[in-house]
């Protein structure tokens, strides 16, 4: 796998499936293997249930089913027995167990990287969200959320948001740090802009602030604050 960035956690890590415990690390390794996010490497001997070679391997792994009574997650572990970093670990696919624990908390999507922060802050400033010429929200009540490496995002109170432009979207995504969001279509001039705005109605503890409140995504939408402007950043969702 080349050159990686490996630390060990303090916190309790369990996964879950099929109803079954299927690791328990007290020393969990977080293991950079893209730079946005960490994946979790747990000891072999946290395991507790049967990881059964599949006779395949991916790059430089083995690939394993992990088996238990409840079930088989087919090709959901790999390990690196040539790897003098990671022989003595496994990595379980995140998506595939049921549940993750950091101590007795669920995590969700992927691991927390542990350098990342994010901070909601009130603010009196007054922000305008336009597209095409309409004025879609104002507000000089905002809550602006930064978060480590993305650009800053503006929730507003839904009593300053246009509610006659959205339209229902079945879209979900979900956030380690802020939780699951719900999505609404904008409709201007007679054009459909999908998933343009999310609401977190129910976030995880560190996001509570920007409960029940919209965001519009600024790479698409004209933003200004305080009158001015602002260029649109430049972010995986540009």
């Amino acid at each position: 796998m080349g050159d990686l960035r490996v630390e060990t956690s303090a916190k309790r890590v369990r996964a879950y499936f099929g109803g079954e415990l299927v690791a328990d690390a007290t020393a969990p390794r977080l293991v950079w293997e893209v730079p946005h996010y960490p994946a979790y490497y747990l000891p072999l001997s946290s395991v507790r249930v049967e990881l059964k070679p599949t006779g395949e391997t991916k790059d430089d792994a083995v690939v394993h089913d992990v088996v238990t009574r409840g079930g088989t997650a087919e090709g959901a572990a790999l390990t690196y027995p040539d790897s003098p970093e990671l022989r003595d670990l496994v990595r379980f696919d995140f998506a595939a167990m049921d549940e993750w624990l950091e101590e007795d908390e669920p995590i969700y999507v992927h691991p927390r990287d542990p350098y990342k922060r994010v901070d909601v802050l009130n603010s009196s400033r007054h922000v305008r969200i336009a597209l095409d010429g309409v004025t879609l929200a104002a507000s000089a009540q905002p809550r602006i959320l930064f978060e480590t490496s993305l650009p800053p995002r503006f929730y507003l109170p839904l009593s300053d948001v246009r509610f006659d432009l959205l339209r229902p979207s079945a879209t979900q995504t979900r956030c380690p740090y802020k939780g699951t969001a719900d999505y609404w279509s904008v409709e201007v001039n007679g054009v459909l802009h999908e998933d343009l705005v999310w609401i977190y109605r129910s976030p995880l503890p560190e996001s509570q602030k920007v409960a029940g409140m919209a965001c519009f995504f600024s790479e698409k939408v004209d933003l200004f604050v305080d009158g001015e402007l602002q260029e649109r950043p430049k972010s995986p969702w540009s």
